[in-house]
């Protein structure tokens, strides 16, 4: 997105607190005993790991190594819950029903009887633990992932550490007829509401690939540099790892192209989709776009031939210049 950024709300969400709508993520709750040694076999994380009110983020991979979703992994305890973006969560249900076997494993889409919502910022902590009536020291202490069920308005709910929005922070998830009155105990405690436009400009900034911007069904996770969060080199086999660790082994983790983040000249912000060179050459393709409010300048994530990747490479898009930065464009505090 290009639009215009909101100047109170990207100082809320970097200063104090704001909250985003999670209108976009589909939500699936895999029950049974054998969830998580299933689920071990499928995605690229340890998941087989993970204790109650642990969780983590991980990919799914077809055989030959290519993304078919990434996820965020939540060890409730009795079941796990998965969140992926909205537009391949069905494609997500139907290959995993596939492998549904002899195991004990049931699977169910919970997106439309869960909403959740983004809270985040230096006081997101605050903010949530007057929502639920916990404490902001026992939400702080949760590690990236970790998960707790609460209460909201008498009404069952369930807290999860994150960060992929950019700025630390918390999602909240409620009954989805609880929603309206969730955004409004948030307005009503003076919490910003972050239009599109503004978080993913705070996503860009931080480096953040979304699936469907920056990664796609044609993506290996080595090309968008998530292999440090999203996969586990010490479990055991999983779709699509053959290719990964050939990648790794063979090709000492070289790949054609790689993510990247670009700083431009000017105050044009490109396009996503345009075409990147270096001299005559073209060399690759912006993802995600966006006018940086902290660095005042416009910013973008785009596959470069690896070539050309090193920090401090000129390049351009059409008549405007860039430079190749490491990323993320800004770092927080948390």
């Amino acid at each position: 997105m290009t639009s215009a950024v909101s100047a109170s709300a990207y100082e809320a969400a970097r200063r104090r607190a704001a909250f985003v709508s999670r209108s976009d993520r589909g939500r699936i709750v895999v029950s049974g005993g054998d969830r998580r040694s299933y689920l071990q076999g499928l995605l690229t994380n340890d998941v087989a790991a993970l204790a109650e009110g642990q969780g983590c983020y991980a990919a799914y991979l077809t055989a030959q190594g290519r993304m078919i979703a990434d996820l965020y992994v939540y060890e409730l305890g009795d079941v796990i819950l998965l969140t992926t973006a909205g537009d391949v969560k069905d494609t997500v249900m139907a290959r995993l029903d596939q492998f549904i076997f002899g195991e004990d494993v049931q699977l169910g889409d919970v997106t439309g009887t869960f909403a959740q919502i983004a809270v985040i910022g230096p006081a997101a902590s605050r903010v949530v633990a007057a929502l639920i009536g916990g404490e902001a020291a026992a939400l702080d202490a949760l590690l990236e992932h970790g998960n707790q069920r609460v209460q909201f308005a008498g009404s069952p709910a369930i807290v999860t550490r994150i960060t992929d929005t950019g700025e630390p922070g918390f999602d909240v998830f409620v009954e989805s007829g609880r929603i309206g009155e969730l955004e409004a105990a948030l307005g009503a405690a003076d919490v910003a509401s972050l239009d599109a436009s503004t978080a993913d400009a705070i996503r860009v900034e931080s480096g953040i690939p979304a699936f469907h911007r920056d990664m796609d069904e044609e993506t290996i996770p080595l090309e968008a540099g998530i292999e440090s969060r999203a996969i586990s080199f010490t479990k055991g086999c999983y779709v699509g790892q053959e290719v990964i660790i050939r990648v790794l082994h063979r090709g000492h983790g070289r790949v054609v192209r790689k993510l990247v983040g670009i700083v431009f000249d000017g105050s044009q912000v490109p396009v996503p989709g345009v075409p990147v060179h270096a001299g005559d050459r073209e060399i690759g393709r912006v993802t995600s776009s966006a006018m940086s409010p902290a660095l005042r300048k416009p910013i973008a994530l785009g596959y470069l031939h690896r070539d050309f990747i090193e920090p401090g490479t000129s390049v351009a898009v059409g008549d405007v210049g860039g430079t190749v930065m490491s990323l993320p464009f800004v770092r927080t505090t948390a």
